[in-house]
Formats: structure tokens, C-alpha cells, sequence
């Protein structure tokens, strides 16, 4: 069996524990992001935007989209439950976003080998594109959900 197909298995068999991790993550709890869906090499997000998290121009805070975006980073890039940290991410802010709209995001794996994996991340505001990030990731050899081992 491929290391693929093992940390497939392993994502099905510990999906919840790595939902929990995520949903249970303390600064997205305090920004009020809500982990929408996870799948292997996958997660989406989304945030109501509250007046404190403006700008002086009275637009979405640049801080709150990366936020945002990166979370989603974080849960695709850790959904296997190896234990996944960022290397670089790259953004570009293409459109504003504004009070009580809802700000989703969703990452999507590009590709992953044994030791980096690849992400793209569009996060949009009722339908329009507001920002896209690049992310790379470097995976350890530590498993963050179980004892269990897989090689």
C-alpha cells in the first residue's frame, strides 16, 4: 500500500479528531471563523466581518483575510493528521471586502510528496474574488491525532 493510500486511511479513520483540532483552533475561535469542510488536502471557512475587524478606509483589515485564508492553510495542509507546518505563502488582494458580508475561503492541495505539499487558497465575498494565496508547507514525520504509526 502507497503512503498516499495510508494517509488516506488514516484521514478517514481520525477524520473527527482532526476536525476537532481545527474547529478548536484558539485564534480562529476568536476571530469567529467556522471550519466549514475538511478533506484530505482540503478545507474551507468563513467569517461574518464585524466593525472590529476594519480598516481605516472602513474595508476588511488585510490581517483578517490572511487570517482567514491561512486557517484554511493550516486545516488542508494538516487534514492527513501529520503534523504540517507553513514554509511561505504569497498573497495577492484583488477586490475589497466589507462589513457583515460573509468572507469564505477554500484550500485546495496542488501537490504533496513526503516532505512539502503545495496549496492554493481563493477567498471570496459573496461570490467575488477578494484574494488568492499560495502556500507551501513542510511536513514532519510526527503524527499530531494518534500513537499509530504509519510509514
Amino acid at each position: 500500500m502507497s503512503g498516499d493510500d495510508q494517509e488516506l486511511i488514516f484521514h478517514k479513520k481520525h477524520y473527527q479528531e482532526i476536525m476537532d483540532v481545527f474547529k478548536n483552533e484558539p485564534y480562529a475561535k476568536f476571530l469567529g471563523i467556522e471550519l466549514t469542510a475538511l478533506g484530505p488536502g482540503t478545507a474551507s471557512a468563513q467569517v461574518r466581518i464585524e466593525d472590529h475587524m476594519l480598516n481605516s478606509h472602513g474595508t476588511v483589515h488585510g490581517a483578517i483575510i490572511f487570517a482567514l485564508a491561512d486557517y484554511v492553510f493550516a486545516a488542508a495542509c494538516n487534514s492527513y493528521g501529520r503534523t504540517a507546518v507553513g514554509l511561505s505563502t504569497t498573497v495577492n488582494f484583488m477586490a475589497p471586502a466589507f462589513r457583515g458580508k460573509m468572507l469564505q475561503a477554500v484550500a485546495t492541495e496542488e501537490k504533496r510528496n513526503h516532505r512539502t505539499s503545495w496549496y492554493r487558497i481563493k477567498v471570496e465575498s459573496e461570490g467575488e474574488l477578494v484574494a488568492v494565496m499560495e502556500a507551501m508547507a513542510y511536513r514532519k514525520s510526527s503524527w499530531f491525532v494518534s500513537d499509530e504509526k504509519i510509514e
